[in-house]
Order: structure tokens, then sequence, then C-alpha cells
């Protein structure tokens, strides 16, 4: 399988974990975002969508990063995730 495809299978996977830390979901949702769509291409939300502006925050971490770099990175997180809860990887 090629790295798309990979990418692909392991962010259906990632569905299946039982629970994970916020600070999990924002590094695989910056990743996912990065590797999907690119660098950030939306205003900063406001003072009244904590949850949003941790979500954009993690997406900017990654601003700058390679496709291929982010789904690599993607794949690699999910992989010590999965395994942490004891699913196959």
């Amino acid at each position: 399988m090629g790295l798309k495809e990979d990418f692909e299978e392991y962010a259906e996977k990632v569905k299946s974990l039982p629970s994970c830390s916020n600070e999990d979901l924002l590094i695989l949702y910056g990743l996912y975002k990065q590797a999907t769509v690119g660098d950030v291409n939306t205003e900063r939300p406001g003072l009244f969508d904590p949850k949003g502006k941790a979500k954009w925050d993690a997406w900017k971490g990654n601003e700058g990063k390679s496709t291929d770099d982010s789904m690599n990175d993607y794949i690699t997180k999910a992989k010590q995730l999965l395994e942490a809860a004891g699913l196959p990887a």
C-alpha cells in the first residue's frame, strides 16, 4: 500500500480507540488537517470558542510540514495510541 492508503487506514482505525486524552486528539487533529488541507487557511476562532481555538492551534503548530511528513507523523502517533489501547496497529 502507498502512504495515502496507509494514512486513510489509520484515520479509520483511530475511530475505534476507546478513549484518548485531549492532547492526543489535538495532535491527531493537527496532523490530519495538515495532511489533508495544508497550512491553516482560516482565522483563529474567538474567545467564546475555546475548543475551536485549541483545534486551530494544533493545526497551526504543523504549519509548513509537508503532506508526506504529516501523514507519516499521523500514522506513527496512531500506531502508538492503538498499541497503548491494546488494539491491533
